[in-house]
């Protein structure tokens, strides 16, 4: 269990969150629920519906779409963001490799912050796009590398 200076400092370091104020920190540090999680643990899975934000505090956790790994989240990154403005179910799912310590922030806490600090939405925004963009440059490098021809091939014939 962090105190509620822990969870301060930390959340004062997550990204989404580096620009609030501290006294608007301090009261969304007081709302999040703090959950903890054994290894190989999914915490949830793509399809579902999801109204909340996760925060790793300590552990590492894999974004996956079936047995293919999207990414690796370690302390202070976000998960399960897109939820919580769209209302869709999960884009992908969520599992714990080592034993995870998370915050988790629910739609109802988020908006309430929003209407008190709207510039929490921005940073959502900011959080939102890098990762479009992150996901657009392994989609495209991927691309490129079914795309390239193989001439190794055993039998290729490049003479002609």
């Amino acid at each position: 269990m962090l105190t509620s200076v822990e969870r301060l400092l930390f959340i004062r370091a997550v990204p989404i969150f580096q620009e609030l104020r501290d006294d608007f920190l301090v009261r969304l540090a007081s709302v999040m629920d703090e959950l903890s999680f054994p290894a190989d643990h999914t915490i949830f899975t793509q399809g579902q519906e999801g109204r909340s934000l996760y925060i790793v505090v300590k552990g590492l956790v894999r974004v996956h779409i079936g047995d293919r790994d999207l990414a690796q989240l370690k302390e202070g990154a976000c998960f399960g963001e897109m939820s919580l403005f769209d209302a869709e179910p999960r884009s992908a799912s969520v599992t714990t490799i080592e034993p995870c310590e998370c915050l988790m922030l629910t739609q109802l806490q988020l908006y309430d912050a929003i209407d008190e600090t709207p510039g929490i939405a921005i940073n959502i925004i900011r959080l939102l796009s890098r990762r479009i963009r992150e996901l657009n440059s392994k989609v495209n490098a991927y691309e490129a590398k079914s795309s390239a021809p193989d001439f190794t091939r055993a039998g290729s014939n490049l003479s002609g």
